[in-house]
C-alpha cells in the first residue's frame, strides 16, 4: 500500500512541476474475489503460456467445485460454484493479479485509442484513475469517459463497480477559493461526486496541497492512544517486565506512528 501512496504522491508533484493539477477518481470493485469466473481464469492461465501441468492443477482446483451450507442441524444440498476464489486463500492474490492482467492490457489500449490521458493505479480491488490537466472541467471529462470504458469492460469480465465507494479528488496548489465542479456520473448509473476537503485512500489522508497535517495528527493520536492502552497490561511491580514492554512498543506503537512516512 505504501508503494501505491508514494507513487501517487510522486505523480502529483511531477504534475505541479509542469503547472498541471492532478485529478483522481477512485472506485472499488464489488465482491472482487468471490466474483472471479473459474472458466475464464483457466483460459487466462492457458493464454499466459504457463506449463500445462500448472494449468491442469488450477483447473482441477477451481472448476466443478461445490459447496454446502450448514446451520445448526440444517444442511443444504450441494451447490455448484463457478465463480470465486477465497479471499483468505494464499493463492487468491496471485490468481486475482492474473485475472486482472488482460483487463488492464485491453483497458490501456482502449484509453489510448480514445486519446484519453489517463494513468491507472490498482491495489487489488481498490482502483484509481488519474489525469493531469490545466482545467478541472477537462479533467472531469477525461475521468467520465474513462470511467465509462472501465465500467463496460469490467462488466464483460464479471466483476462490478460498487458505486457507493466511488470518489473524486483534485490536487492543486492554487491559493484562494478552491471550488472545482462536481463530476456527474449519473448517466452511467453512478452518483454525482463532489470533492471533499480531505480524501482517505488506503489508510492515507490526503488534502489538495499534500500538506499531510491531518494525516500526521491522526496517526500520532492513534499511536499515543495505543501507548496509553498498553499501560493496563502491567506496571513496574507486576505484569509485563520492561523488556516485554519495549517489545510491545516496537511491535504495536512504532508501526502506527511511522505508517506511510515515505509519503
Amino acid at each position: 500500500m505504501t508503494n501505491v501512496g508514494a507513487t501517487l504522491t510522486y505523480f502529483i508533484h511531477t504534475g505541479w512541476v509542469r503547472n498541471l493539477s492532478t485529478s483522481t477518481l477512485a472506485f472499488d470493485i464489488s465482491q472482487f474475489f468471490p466474483s472471479l469466473n473459474h472458466h475464464f481464469l483457466c483460459l487466462i492461465l492457458k493464454k499466459a503460456s504457463l506449463d500445462s501441468n500448472i494449468v491442469q492443477f488450477f483447473s482441477s482446483y477451481l472448476v466443478n467445485r461445490k459447496t454446502q451450507y450448514i446451520w445448526n442441524n440444517f444442511s443444504s444440498h450441494f451447490v455448484n460454484i463457478n465463480v470465486g476464489v477465497g479471499q483468505e486463500l494464499a493463492l487468491s492474490p496471485i490468481l486475482s493479479a492474473l485475472y486482472l492482467a488482460p483487463f488492464l492490457h485491453i483497458l490501456e489500449k482502449c484509453l489510448k485509442s480514445l486519446n484519453l490521458q489517463i494513468s491507472l493505479l490498482f491495489f487489488v480491488d481498490d482502483s484509481l484513475l488519474i489525469t493531469q490537466q490545466n482545467s478541472f472541467v477537462t479533467s472531469n471529462a477525461h475521468l467520465f469517459y474513462s470511467y465509462n470504458v472501465v465500467f463496460n469492460l469490467l462488466t464483460k469480465f464479471g466483476p462490478h463497480i460498487e458505486y457507493s465507494k466511488t470518489e473524486v479528488f483534485h490536487f492543486s496548489r492554487a491559493h484562494g477559493t478552491f471550488n472545482p465542479p462536481p463530476l456527474n456520473l449519473s448517466p452511467l448509473g453512478s452518483l454525482t461526486l463532489s470533492p471533499k476537503p480531505s480524501w482517505h485512500y488506503l489508510g492515507f489522508i490526503f488534502n489538495r496541497k499534500l500538506s499531510f497535517h491531518n494525516y500526521i495528527d491522526f496517526y500520532a493520536n492513534k499511536a499515543i492512544s495505543t501507548i496509553k492502552c498498553m499501560k493496563i497490561l502491567g506496571n513496574s511491580t507486576r505484569g509485563l517486565n520492561p523488556c516485554q514492554k519495549q517489545l510491545l512498543y516496537r511491535c504495536c506503537a512504532i508501526p502506527i506512528a511511522l505508517y506511510g512516512f515515505q509519503l
